[in-house]
């Protein structure tokens, strides 16, 4: 699905089969970072019914994207159209309920205007793609291990990373490559200013669990992960408390359960930290922590309609 905004206002949204996309070669999306997008799912449930999960909330941090970066703002019903589209078109691809698989949905918006100097375009592109995706966890929900680098930074403060824009994830490779080359799935990110406090783990949030309580770092370079927003739900749901703080690296040793939570896998388990500078590992067991296997499998309910959805997250497509 595709919608273009030229001449100062959104087209209408249609449809293409073409996996390719022809613009100009100084368009701002290619030079200037203008570029957005977002990740959300669409889950077949046990009764048939097909939910997209939390869209809302998807459109809404695409919004702050784009005012971060001074791109053209989507209205809601071009969002909600396009995706809806999407499903219902590719609804021969959406993986069967029972298999732990779902249609992955990808928008991205990008500045599509020919400009060389640095300033907004003066079009964009907003286009919608899906996929369906198998399980995360093809081996079943098992712990990871993380790599602490002070090295690379992910985003500076009062940067761009509290939004979701291309460039956060191109500042990341350098050091997720270095992170699978000593043996670990993803570089667990320090703030850039003082290197004290957590930050991401790769293209997660890090939450910890100690005590009954679900804590997760507080900080404005952080990407606000809708999945987080919801495991934080859930967690007072459960009778525990919620923190969220910034979490110093001296407090890693007494967490009883880490996790980094996200779209792809909602929850990954964490079994081992390891500090690259200092050498110094944190270990948190070699099957996923009590808690974090119950947020795990609620939301998870949630999403396919095996429980009540009292929050009104799930979008059913007609």
């Amino acid at each position: 699905m595709r919608c273009e905004y030229k001449d100062g206002k959104w087209g209408e949204v249609y449809t293409s089969t073409d996996a390719y996309i022809n613009i100009h070669m100084a368009a701002t999306g290619l030079h200037y970072g203008q570029e957005a997008f977002e990740g959300l799912k669409a889950f077949e449930g046990e009764d048939g019914k097909v939910r997209v999960f939390r869209m809302e909330e998807n459109f809404k941090r695409l919004k702050n994207s784009c005012n971060a970066i001074l791109m053209a703002e989507l209205p809601w019903e071009k969002f909600e159209e396009a995706i809806m589209i999407a499903i219902e078109k590719n609804k021969r691809f959406i993986p069967p309920y029972g298999h732990g698989a779902s249609l992955y949905i990808r928008p991205v918006l990008f500045g599509s205007g020919a400009q060389i100097g640095v300033k907004p375009a003066d079009e964009y592109m907003f286009v919608v793609f899906v996929m369906p995706v198998g399980p995360y966890f093809k081996e079943g929900f098992k712990p990871t291990s993380l790599m602490i680098s002070r090295e690379y930074d992910r985003a500076a403060p009062h940067g761009t990373g509290h939004v979701k824009v291309g460039g956060n994830y191109a500042a990341s490779l350098r050091s997720g490559k270095i992170a699978k080359e000593n043996g670990c799935s993803a570089i667990l990110f320090l703030d850039s200013k003082e290197k004290k406090y957590i930050d991401e783990c790769g293209p997660a949030n890090f939450f910890g669990i100690k005590n009954n309580t679900y804590i997760t770092p507080k900080s404005n370079s952080i990407l606000p992960s809708i999945t987080n927003m919801s495991l934080q739900v859930l967690a007072k749901e459960l009778g525990m408390g919620v923190e969220v703080r910034p979490i110093p690296v001296e407090e890693l040793p007494t967490f009883e359960e880490v996790g980094a939570c996200g779209t792809a896998a909602v929850i990954s388990p964490v079994g081992k930290i390891v500090d690259y500078d200092t050498k110094e590992e944190y270990t948190y067991g070699t099957e996923p922590g009590e808690k974090s296997r119950l947020l795990y499998e609620k939301l998870q309910a949630v999403q396919h309609g095996q429980e009540e959805d009292k929050w009104g997250w799930t979008t059913i497509v007609e």
